[in-house]
């Protein structure tokens, strides 16, 4: 087997060849032995939904639109696969009936690995499953960048669902799992003024930034706002932050969002702050609703661009 961190050679093996994982990275399913400090994660988890389904089937389609990642970030300078030792650790096997039974998954799994000192870069899922993650990795308590187009602090649905794609923020403080909130990319109708009353009751600071505001006062201006935050960091990006012509494939779509470009380059700037991200997902991806493989692409490339912002603060770290 080849080692962690350690991709196919497209030399020896064609990129359309083999078993498909992330960034043709080996798969280790058990890590006793093994000295990685990230992995790829994937959830195939929609049973919070609320409109279209369908995010089950994006790790798999991540994986096969990952095949062309190379070793090599030229932008941040930095190997990220081989400071990692990055593995592809497979998939928490969920219940796809049964959210808080799938949660109770997701947390355990994840903190089998922050226990063991391994950041976790996941492949959703729909956004319920960011609760899990965050009690996993909940020793932290970190701060929660969320980029969405959505706020995802709405208490339940049609009366009693209490944990679905537009619930978990709120979960997530009442639970006390984060230390602060920062939601980049709102926009779109709300259900109501009120929506926008919660951040004032919150336990927790929240900042909302709105693509409104990001649109009149530009990216720069949104990379200033972010300049301050430090510390351990949770990352949870909504496929629907980006505009449905980049990344038509997603379950609840609002228009008006970012460029493919804008939203990877607002993930390097992360390489320039004080933080220490303790995980990333990326959610909400929709292969049956995916034209071409764009979005599941924009993913990959999504979680490539975070495993090499921990990478450079690793290697910066080191040097």
């Amino acid at each position: 087997m080849y080692r962690p961190g350690e991709q196919l050679d497209p030399m020896a093996s064609p990129r359309f060849a083999q078993i498909p994982t992330f960034a043709r990275l080996p798969y280790y399913r058990s890590l006793e032995g093994v000295s990685t400090l990230g992995v790829f994660l994937g959830i195939p988890f929609d049973g919070g939904v609320t409109f279209y389904s369908g995010a089950r089937l994006a790790p798999v389609c991540i994986r096969l639109e990952s095949r062309l990642l190379r070793p090599y970030n030229m932008i941040l300078d930095v190997y990220p696969f081989r400071v990692l030792k990055a593995v592809d650790y497979g998939d928490v096997d969920v219940v796809p009936t049964n959210a808080e039974r799938t949660l109770e998954l997701i947390e355990g799994v994840v903190q089998e690995l922050s226990s063991r000192g391994v950041v976790p870069f996941i492949a959703g899922g729909d956004h319920s499953i960011s609760l899990g993650v965050l009690r996993g990795v909940s020793r932290y308590r970190p701060v929660l960048i969320h980029m969405d187009s959505h706020l995802d602090y709405w208490d339940r649905y049609w009366g009693s669902e209490r944990y679905t794609h537009g619930t978990w923020v709120r979960r997530a403080i009442e639970e006390g799992l984060v230390s602060r909130v920062i939601q980049i990319g709102i926009r779109g109708p709300q259900f109501n003024k009120e929506d926008l009353e919660f951040p004032k009751k919150s336990a927790v600071p929240i900042d909302i930034i709105t693509m409104e505001e990001i649109s009149l006062r530009g990216i720069d201006w949104l990379l200033e706002k972010l300049s301050n935050i430090e510390g351990k960091t949770y990352i949870s990006i909504d496929i629907d932050v980006v505009d449905p012509s980049y990344a038509p494939g997603t379950g609840t779509r609002e228009v008006g969002g970012f460029t493919s470009r804008e939203i990877l380059r607002i993930i390097r700037s992360l390489s320039k702050i004080d933080i220490d991200i303790v995980g990333f997902d990326v959610v909400e991806v929709c292969p049956p609703l995916d034209h071409s493989g764009i979005t599941c692409l924009l993913a990959a490339n999504l979680i490539y661009e975070a495993m090499s912002v921990k990478a450079y603060h690793i290697a910066k770290k080191k040097s």
